[in-house]
C-alpha cells in the first residue's frame, strides 16, 4: 500500500528529530515509500556526514583497554562510540579472570557510561541510553590451558571473543609469525565446537594461515578478524588476509574489521600511506567480501597512541625484538587522522567522497558488526 502525502508530511516533519527512526520506518512501507525514503535520506544526510555519524552505530573491533583510566573516559566519549570489543591482557587463568572481575566493577562503577555486553541488542541498549557497550574479550587462548571447560569460566565470567592464538604457537594451533602452518590441533577443533556451542566470537585476526582457514571450515557459525587488513594491498605481511580467506570468512557470516595501525596498512607511512590507503583496504574488502561483512578496528588505545605518550623508544625499540622482521614495524606507527578520537568520523568523510550512499556508510561504521553479533551470539 502506497504511503499518503498527509503521513509522508507527518512523518518527514517528525524526522527532523528522529531522522534514523522515521526513516527506518519509510523503508518497510513500500516501493513508492522507498524511494521517498533514499530521496529524503539522501538530503538529510548525504550532504551532512557528520550528521549521520552521530545517529549511527558507531562499533571498533578492538581497542587496547591495558592502563584505563580518567583520561580513556575523555577520549571515549569523544568518539561517539556505541560499542567496542574490549582487548584483556592475557596471562594465567587466575590473572585473567581477575582482569574479567575488574572491568566488570568498573562497568558497576560507571553505570552512567558504560554497559556491559552480552548480546547484540545491548549495543541497541546503548544507543539510545548514550552509553558505550563492551564486549570483553581476550587475544589468546593460553590461558585456556589444557582443559576445555575453562572456556566455560571464561564465558560465565563474561568473556565473549576469543582470538584462537596470538602469533605464536600455542596448543590450539599456529599464529601468524610461527615457522610452521599446521593449522588447528585436536584441541583447537575441540575449542572451536565448545565456543559454537557456547555462542562465543572465534577471532582469527592474529592466525596462522591454515589455523584461519580450518576455523572458518570447521566453525558452524561465522567467524571474525576482528582487527586485520588486506593481503592484497600490503603483500607479504603476516597479519593480512588473503581474498581466498576474506571471501571464505564473508561466505560463513563473518566479518573483517579493518586495522587502522598505520604499519599494518602499508609499508611506507608518511608517503603513500595515508588515510586514503586505509579506506583502500575498506574498498577492496568490500569488494571482496561484500558490503555486510567489512568494518573498523583500532587495535591501540582509546585515545591513540600519540595521546598515551608512545615514542621512539618505548613503543617501537620493544617490538624490534617483540615481532619477528615480517611484521615489517615502523616508526612512527599511525596514520595521523585515525590516531585521533575522530578517526572514523574521518573515515566516514572519505568514504562519503567516494560515493559510499548513507546506508553502507552506517553498515560500515557499525551495523555490519551488529548483524555479525546477532547471528553468531546466543541469547
Amino acid at each position: 500500500m502506497a504511503i499518503k502525502r498527509r503521513d509522508f508530511i507527518k512523518k518527514a516533519s517528525i524526522g527532523a528529530l528522529f531522522p534514523m527512526q522515521i526513516l527506518n520506518s519509510f523503508a518497510s512501507d513500500s516501493h513508492q515509500s522507498n524511494f521517498l525514503y533514499n530521496n529524503l535520506k539522501s538530503k538529510l544526510f548525504k550532504s551532512d556526514i557528520d550528521k549521520l555519524y552521530n545517529e549511527a552505530i558507531v562499533f571498533d573491533g578492538i581497542v587496547i583497554t591495558r592502563g584505563w583510566n580518567e583520561d580513556s573516559f575523555k577520549a571515549l566519549e569523544k568518539t561517539g562510540y556505541t560499542g567496542f570489543n574490549a582487548s584483556i591482557g592475557s596471562g594465567s587463568l587466575e590473572s585473567v579472570l581477575q582482569q574479567l572481575k575488574e572491568w566488570q566493577e568498573r562497568i558497576t562503577d560507571n553505570q552512567d557510561k558504560l554497559i556491559l555486553a552480552k548480546s547484540a541488542e545491548d549495543f541497541i541498549t546503548a544507543k539510545q541510553e548514550k552509553k558505550t557497550a563492551i564486549f570483553l574479550g581476550f587475544q589468546n587462548t593460553n590461558m585456556i590451558g589444557t582443559s576445555i571447560q575453562n572456556i566455560n569460566k571464561l564465558y560465565d565470567a563474561g568473556t565473549r571473543w576469543l582470538q584462537l592464538t596470538y602469533n605464536e604457537r600455542n596448543l590450539i594451533g599456529d599464529g601468524c609469525t610461527e615457522r610452521t602452518n599446521v593449522g588447528l590441533s585436536d584441541f583447537g577443533l575441540e575449542a572451536v565446537s565448545q565456543m559454537n556451542e557456547l555462542g562465543m566470537i572465534i577471532d582469527l585476526s592474529h592466525c596462522g594461515r591454515q589455523t584461519t582457514n580450518e576455523a572458518i571450515q570447521f566453525s558452524k557459525t561465522g567467524v571474525s578478524f576482528n582487527h586485520s587488513m588486506c593481503e592484497h594491498l600490503h603483500k607479504n605481511h603476516p597479519r593480512a588476509k588473503t581474498d581466498e580467506q576474506i571471501k571464505a570468512m564473508a561466505d560463513k557470516g563473518g566479518i573483517i574489521g579493518i586495522i587502522s595501525l598505520g604499519y599494518m596498512i602499508g609499508p611506507n607511512l608518511g608517503t603513500d600511506t595515508t588515510l586514503e590507503t586505509y579506506v583502500d583496504h575498506i574498498d577492496h574488502a568490500v569488494k571482496v567480501a561484500g558490503i555486510d561483512h567489512v568494518g573498523l578496528a583500532a587495535d591501540f588505545a582509546i585515545q591513540g597512541l600519540k595521546a598515551t605518550g608512545a615514542t621512539r623508544e618505548n613503543w617501537y625499540v620493544p617490538r624490534l625484538t617483540r615481532f619477528k622482521p615480517s611484521y615489517k614495524v615502523q616508526w612512527p606507527p599511525w596514520i595521523p587522522e585515525l590516531d585521533t578520537t575522530d578517526r572514523y568520523r574521518y573515515v566516514a568523510r572519505l568514504l562519503d567522497k567516494r560515493g559510499y550512499n548513507s546506508t553502507d556508510i552506517e553498515k560500515i561504521l557499525g551495523r555490519n558488526w551488529l548483524r555479525f553479533y546477532r547471528e553468531t551470539l546466543k541469547p
